[in-house]
């Protein structure tokens, strides 16, 4: 997989407008997931560091994911600069933490490498583009809501925001949140759930995924 630069990363996640966010310890239902997600037409893909096994499963996704061209595969959950090391010597593209940590930015900075910050607040979303933040994760977006965004971007209409929690497949709450303002969502469970997981649906997944994109695209245009 070719490295791609942060301004690429931008443009790949704001075209979609759908990043999906997942973690499994099983490989195969990785790899399963990251191809369903693929072939529905997604390009930006967050793994999660959230299992004891992520480091080697994400590297095994890195691995299968060189069979696509134009697939940019980051990691998230990440809270320190030695974890963000780690997953970046596996070939992340790009790393998201779930909080405003510094010691991340202060990396990301050096390796040139794209930093999505979690902030739950104007004043971490400040600091956050002073430590050189090109686009801010509002988390727990479940708590902060669409209204959190649309204050925001009163102050800061350049800055591009994804949501990630709380944001659904469905045109309602989509609509909520895109008419706030947003550049793309983080999506994880609500997703690629678990029973969808159970019943090994992977074909499901890719119907999900394309319908989303499709209900994104009537809502922008």
């Amino acid at each position: 997989m070719k490295v791609v630069d942060q301004e690429e990363i931008l443009r790949s996640m704001g075209k979609a407008g759908l990043v999906p966010v997942f973690n499994h310890t099983d490989v195969e239902v990785a790899v399963q997931v990251l191809d369903a997600c693929y072939k529905g037409g997604v390009r930006v893909f967050e793994f999660t560091d959230r299992r004891e096994n992520a480091l080697e499963v994400f590297g095994t996704l890195m691995h299968h994911a060189k069979k696509y061209h134009d697939l940019i595969l980051g990691i998230g959950t990440i809270f320190s600069a030695e974890d963000a090391k780690k997953f970046k010597a596996k070939g992340a593209s790009f790393i998201v933490s779930p909080a405003m940590i510094p010691e991340i930015a202060h990396f990301c900075k050096a390796e040139n490498l794209l930093w999505i910050p979690g902030c739950a607040t104007v004043t971490e979303i400040y600091q956050a583009l002073q430590l050189g933040a090109k686009i801010v994760k509002a988390f727990p977006g479940n708590v902060l809501g669409p209204g959190f965004v649309r204050s925001v971007k009163a102050v800061y209409p350049k800055v591009p925001i994804m949501p990630t929690g709380g944001v659904t497949p469905s045109e309602e709450n989509l609509r909520e949140w895109f008419e706030a303002g947003v550049s793309c969502v983080g999506m994880g469970s609500k997703l690629i759930d678990k029973d969808m997981l159970s019943k090994k649906d992977f074909g499901g997944l890719e119907k999900l995924v394309k319908t989303t994109l499709t209900t994104i695209n009537k809502i922008r245009n």
